[in-house]
């Protein structure tokens, strides 16, 4: 026959391992559906897998924007660079309307396989003059593109490096 003390310490043990199994199990299926943050540069550095969902986030690059219609629906390529690194978007889908060259943008979706090109399943544009997403706020200031001490975000055709990298050329090296 078990003491009472025993019976205690198992059931404080059952009860220990009841949490850290649901906290586990938590942490698993909240891994899943992480979609990480990287500026072009970094897409380059770190070369995700093909099909591994995350953000995409940067300026729409000037004179890249193509938009026109496959199946009837609205396709729109176009390029988002950091100043530093430049990567080749395709999103099906009616853009917001403050898409523009030039702005900030953050997309949300996949390397593809192939051409090496950003699949976007969501773009999301700035939506006023002073907002900026954190995320690509902080790839601009990493980039050395902009100081917010010195005033509003640059616009990307001012940028003094008009030959960002791109994949095709990362790819060459």
């Amino acid at each position: 026959m078990m003491s009472r003390k025993k019976r205690r310490l198992y059931l404080v043990a059952a009860c220990g391992i009841g949490v850290c199994s649901a906290t586990a199990l938590m942490l698993v299926a909240f891994r899943s559906s992480l979609s990480f943050f990287l500026s072009p540069n970094e897409v380059l550095a770190k070369h995700p897998a093909p099909g591994m969902v995350f953000r995409l986030g940067g300026v729409v690059q000037a004179n890249t924007v193509v938009m026109g219609t496959r199946d009837g629906r609205p396709y729109t390529t176009f390029r988002i660079t950091d100043g530093q690194a430049s990567i080749p978007v395709v999103y099906t889908g009616v853009l917001p309307g403050l898409f523009r060259q030039g702005q900030g943008v953050v997309t949300i979706g996949a390397m593809t396989k192939g051409d090496a090109s950003f699949d976007a399943s969501t773009v999301l544009a700035k939506h006023g003059a002073s907002y900026m997403p954190a995320d690509v706020e902080q790839a601009l200031r990493k980039a050395g593109k902009w100081n917010p001490k010195f005033g509003p975000p640059p616009n990307a055709a001012t940028w003094d490096d008009k030959s960002p990298r791109t994949i095709e050329a990362d790819a060459n090296d």
